[in-house]
């Protein structure tokens, strides 16, 4: 044990000798863990390895709250955990994709994050609190809930801490640590109910989509149909654009031009009413000006006023985007890609960001001092200086992250990395200076009646523009003019002209929509937009503008003809909302996660009862008939029963058997739980009922079964055709059936009552997941029922139906005979019977337990007994004993059979 001793310094107790602390803490990439441990540790951290190769440990010391601590800092690689369906909804054809709405969702580890979990499983065992230093937005926010998650499943006691920080320099990452905050769980709840919903809606659509558009239209066979709420009104706006300009019908208009040359300057005067589309109007109206020579036009007046070309707005996500598009032609994902991976190395500020405006507790000074020793733009940087810096600020802010700006000064970069760190300085550089100022000229002029004007400009301090390269501002030049005077035009003319069709959208355009329609958010429009362009929905072509593929037009006009708003923004819209609502705590998750999956389903009940019109659009695309005998999307529905026994986590689903028909239960987290209950051979039908059991609660469903053998519904005690009960308190069901729900809930153990040792192969469970990007696809084989698994005596239950006594076997197959007890009021009532459990039942053996002949050598061994086959027809049995007369299974007399006996006659179907 260690010593603590206690001594006296300056009237206070110091602690000596007495162990540290440690706190784990975890960034959300290995460089942003490497950069923040440099800067807490001042350079002298130790690094180890982690199980991950990707994601090192780095250890230092440092001091929170006046106490020494031990750290240990380590990182996660972005999400740690995914969403996917358990079970078979996983796999494409188990069932129909309107169940996807509604089917079981977890939250798991995947295997390319399992060595990153084992680490911070590791690490934390030791550690008394855990700091999270991820970024600080939504994602951020649910990535550390991810992390907390994992620590807390080995340490439940866990203390939990979050640094907030906009940029990662040495003295925010030290801000952050004195100033340590709790998670935002709000913000997590929002990012979990996005990821849930764009789970359900996207692999219920793309689905069944994908499956239809396949069967039907070769030439997509091997497309993903995918849909996404953010990328169909993204293709939307691309598809939108097009088609007004593909229905374009251009018109022809006239104008009347004025021209004045002097000294070889020709100023151009505009007509005022701009144009007119009736050309017989405006010749009538350039024959008045022209009517009465000489041609003299009067000035009705000069106006000089300044002009100003404002400087630009502090920078933010979206205006990153856009510039990196128009200004440096690069996408807008590979922007963010660069811009991400400059912030992780210290060079700029968080470039996830709605804020364009700069709070004053930010030192603008010590920023552009900075940028005063580069050869391009120092000597503009220290002109900043003299004249202060004075950002042109915007009107947003998202309260946690500043705008976009340099952090330090590099020189060391190159391609776009460069290109994109040049922009961000400049650009923050033109925002902390002045507006470009110049002097307008303004001239009217009149003549025959008809008004003209024209304006020149002179540039008189082009200020920003000296570092701001990717503006122009023009001068014009103009004659001086004064009010009163005429002059005689150079020229008079009436051109004619016609209107253009809407140019095609370009990236920062598409960008533009987006955010003006709440088309998901500044950190997701890249993404969405990539998306698409990988699906072929549209593409690029000359000067980078967008125009949609062929599949991407046939499902917009398919979307469309079905009066469906899917490619439309409102749907997404009203989603965001909601989302922000979450944040702010106005709307509660679970209420917006169940409002919105309504409108989602409601979508996707229309496609599916409209999907001809889908085909049709696709088809005129694709210029070819769809194939009228494709085979449709597999419409099988996972039928859920009740909860797995054994787990207690999953729900038992009924399945069959391709090859036989057999009907077994099987957990819906094969092979994680082999749970697995065999309906013995009596079945031949059964079905999920949508009526709960009210003992067992609303999530338990009962069975509806039809036997092959109508004697089992003699041991039922029912009548009709169909037994509908539930299989977890029907004591007389299970016993019939052969399941042990005692057996079932032991590891290892089986339900299955069946005494047969037969082989019986539960058929191939191909998992898969269209979430490519998250999930990997899964392929398992549930293994056969093993051969040596010992035989059970029909004589055995432990239902107490029979009595354990008895073995008596069939006479034809030399199986045991299962020894049942007839539950229904009647003259039967009590009566012992055996029914052969042999597969598919071809010996359909049923003998009453009374007619049974005793062996008086061995009363618990007896004889074969003659068996009451109906599959015999007379002659000898097959123990060659004289068969007995048959008599009546219900009533006991000879001369009819029990279909017609008048004590009791049931219907059957």
């Amino acid at each position: 044990m260690k010593t603590i001793i206690l001594v006296r310094k300056s009237s206070k107790f110091l602690v000596e000798n007495a162990p540290m602390m440690k706190y784990l803490n975890v960034a959300e990439k290995n460089d942003a863990a490497k950069t923040i441990a440099g800067y807490l540790s001042r350079g002298s951290s130790r690094r180890r390895e982690g199980l991950s190769v990707y994601n090192k440990i780095y250890e230092f010391d440092a001091v929170i709250n006046g106490r020494n601590i031990q750290m240990v800092m380590t990182s996660v690689s972005g999400h740690l955990m995914t969403y996917d369906f358990t079970g078979a909804y996983r796999n494409w054809r188990s069932c129909n994709p309107a169940q996807l709405f509604d089917a079981p969702v977890t939250k798991f580890c995947p295997e390319v994050s399992v060595k990153i979990r084992q680490t911070l499983e590791r690490e934390v065992r030791g550690c008394a609190a855990l700091v999270i230093w991820t970024d600080c937005d939504r994602e951020g926010e649910n990535i550390g809930f991810e992390i907390v998650e994992v620590c807390r499943s080995v340490k439940p006691n866990l203390t939990i801490y979050r640094a907030k920080f906009s940029e990662i320099t040495a003295a925010s990452v030290r801000r952050a640590l004195e100033n340590l905050v709790l998670p935002d769980e709000r913000q997590s709840q929002a990012v979990d109910v996005r990821s849930e919903l764009d789970l359900r809606i996207g692999a219920a659509f793309t689905r069944f989509q994908t499956m239809r558009l396949q069967a039907i239209f070769p030439a997509i066979v091997d497309s993903l149909v995918s849909y996404g709420s953010c990328q169909i009104p993204t293709l939307g706006f691309v598809v939108q654009r097009y088609k007004e300009a593909e229905n374009f019908v251009p018109q022809k208009f006239w104008k009347l031009r004025l021209t004045h040359t002097v000294n070889e300057l020709t100023v151009e005067f505009n007509w005022a009413r701009n144009r007119l589309f009736d050309k017989k109007c405006c010749e009538a109206i350039f024959l008045l000006v022209k009517r009465d020579p000489p041609l003299l036009a009067t000035v009705l007046s000069v106006t000089q006023k300044p002009k100003s070309k404002w400087r630009p707005q502090p920078m933010d996500t979206i205006e990153l985007e856009k510039l990196g598009s128009r200004k440096l032609k690069i996408s807008a994902k590979q922007t963010m890609q660069i811009a991400e991976k400059l912030y992780q190395q210290g060079f700029i500020s968080y470039p996830r960001t709605e804020t364009n405006m700069f709070s004053k507790e930010i030192n603008l000074r010590s920023l552009v001092e900075n940028q005063t020793s580069h050869q391009d733009w120092g000597s503009f940087a220290q002109k900043v200086l003299e004249w202060g810096p004075n950002p042109r600020n915007g009107k947003k802010s998202d309260q946690a992250h500043p705008p976009i700006h340099p952090t330090k000064f590099t020189s060391s970069l190159s391609g776009n990395e460069q290109r994109v760190y040049e922009l961000i300085v400049r650009h923050f550089l033109a925002c902390v200076s002045r507006d470009a100022t110049g002097s307008e000229t303004l001239v009217s002029v009149e003549i025959g009646g008809e008004e003209f004007n024209a304006s020149g400009l002179v540039i008189l301090e082009r200020n920003y523009l000296e570092v701001y390269i990717y503006d122009r501002w023009t001068a014009r030049e103009i004659h001086k003019y004064e009010m009163g005077t005429s002059f005689e035009p150079t020229s008079i003319e009436m051109p004619e002209g016609s209107t253009t069709a809407p140019q095609m959208l370009t990236e920062a355009d598409l960008i533009a929509l987006m955010e003006k329609h709440s088309i998901g958010t500044d950190a997701t429009h890249a993404e969405h937009i990539n998306t698409i362009k990988e699906r072929g929905y549209i593409g690029e072509v000359e000067n980078g503008y967008l125009v949609p593929g062929t599949l991407g037009m046939g499902l917009v006009e398919g979307y469309d003809a079905m009066s469906l708003t899917l490619a439309q923004p409102q749907l997404r819209a009203g989603l965001e909302a909601d989302l922000k609502a979450i944040c702010d705590g106005a709307r509660q998750p679970q209420i917006v996660l169940q409002e919105q999956i309504e409108k989602y389903r409601e979508a996707f009940r229309i496609i599916t009862e409209r999907a001809q019109m889908l085909d049709e659009k696709i088809g005129f695309r694709f210029n070819s008939v769809p194939e009228q005998n494709a085979e449709p999307p597999s419409s099988q529905m996972i039928e859920e029963v009740f909860r797995c026994p054994r787990c207690r986590s999953n729900k038992m689903v009924l399945k069959r058997k391709a090859s036989n028909n057999d009907v077994y239960l099987m957990c819906m987290d094969y092979p994680n739980c082999k749970s697995v209950m065999w309906l013995n051979d009596f079945v031949k039908e059964a079905t999920v009922s949508s009526e709960s059991c009210r003992q067992c609660g609303p999530d338990t469903k009962k069975l509806s079964i039809k036997f092959k053998q109508r004697n089992a519904l003699i041991y039922l005690g029912v009548d009709t055709p169909e037994y509908t009960s539930c299989l977890l308190c029907d004591s007389n069901l299970r016993s019939l059936l052969g399941i042990n729900l005692e057996d079932l809930s032991r590891e290892g153990g089986s339900g299955d009552g069946n005494s047969s040792a037969r082989s019986r192969d539960v058929p191939s469970s191909g998992y898969s997941s269209d979430r490519s990007s998250t999930v990997s696809s899964r392929s398992n084989n549930v293994p056969s029922r093993n051969n040596s698994v010992p035989s059970r005596g029909y004589g055995s239950q432990r239902g107490g139906n029979s009595s354990s006594r008895s073995t008596t076997n069939c006479p034809k197959c030399s199986q045991p005979l299962k020894k049942l007890t007839v539950r229904k009021d009647g003259p039967n009532h009590g009566r012992e019977f055996f029914l052969c459990p042999t597969p598919d039942n071809p010996c359909k053996t049923f003998i009453w337990a009374d007619e049974v002949p005793q062996n008086p050598g061995n009363r618990d061994s007896p004889p074969p007994p003659a068996p009451r086959s109906s599959g015999s027809r007379g002659g000898a049995s097959t123990t060659g004993r004289p068969r007995q007369k048959r008599k009546c299974a219900i009533c006991r007399r000879e001369g009819h059979t029990r279909n017609n006996c008048p004590d009791h006659q049931p219907t059957f179907s």
